[in-house]
């Protein structure tokens, strides 16, 4: 038998060089996708990590700002507590030195009279004149004692009415905190599926797979960026 290869194996030789030129370019272009894919994945990932990472910080603020609103809330609550409860005993005290005067008027007796005017207050005292020049004994539209005319005034009680107001806006305050922190979480757990979307998308072989999970991975992560954006900044 002759040296060299048969016709048989010189037709495979020629089919399979044949093929090479073809089948470079396809294993080129593999490369290529692939190095495309996890170029995009990589520039998802660390964009989804700094918007994460800006998410959590803020939603621990705006909890920390709440808790503090909350508190002082409830702060201005108990001294606006104790505040009207001055103002009760104060009104007590004007209402027994009025007891007083007016028993003793009713007994005609001008000297117990006297000394139950010193013992009024100088604010009640203002009112008390105020409300005998109105001549309340014969004027029947007359108000039915000083603690009824507007010149009577309590500074505690004015104060307390102070008080609860600034604690009804601390707590105002407060929730509203603890709505932009919910929402910042909110937004943490769509950045989570992004990370998780990205993660799954490594394990598969297929280019089209992946492209499909970072085109989901991404329009997430606009979303989760126009919500940042509607939220209010960083607590001062």
């Amino acid at each position: 038998m002759p040296e060299g290869l048969s016709p048989f194996e010189v037709g495979k030789e020629l089919h399979e060089h044949s093929k090479e030129p073809h089948e470079q370019p396809a294993a080129g272009g593999g490369d290529r996708h692939s190095r495309i894919v996890q170029i995009g994945e990589a520039l998802l990932l660390s964009l989804v990590t700094i918007a994460a990472a800006w998410s959590g910080y803020a939603a621990a603020k705006w909890g920390t700002e709440s808790r503090i609103e909350l508190a002082q809330s409830a702060t201005l609550r108990n001294l606006a507590t104790r505040a009207d409860l001055a103002a009760l005993s104060t009104r007590n005290f004007d209402s027994s030195t009025f007891t007083a005067w007016f028993t003793a008027y009713t007994l005609n007796d001008p000297q117990k009279e006297a000394v139950a005017q010193r013992r009024f207050r100088p604010e009640f005292r203002v009112a008390f004149d105020a409300w005998m020049a109105t001549d309340p004994f014969h004027n029947p539209r007359a108000a039915p004692g000083p603690t009824y005319m507007p010149q009577y005034r309590l500074a505690d009680q004015a104060r307390a009415d102070a008080l609860d107001r600034e604690a009804e806006a601390a707590a105002a305050a407060g929730n509203h905190a603890a709505v932009v922190g919910d929402d910042y979480v909110r937004i943490t757990v769509f950045l989570a599926a992004v990370l998780f979307l990205v993660g799954i998308g490594s394990t598969f072989k297929l280019s089209t797979v992946r492209y499909v999970l970072i085109v989901v991975g991404a329009v997430l992560l606009v979303l989760a960026t126009v919500l940042i954006l509607l939220q209010p900044g960083l607590p001062a």
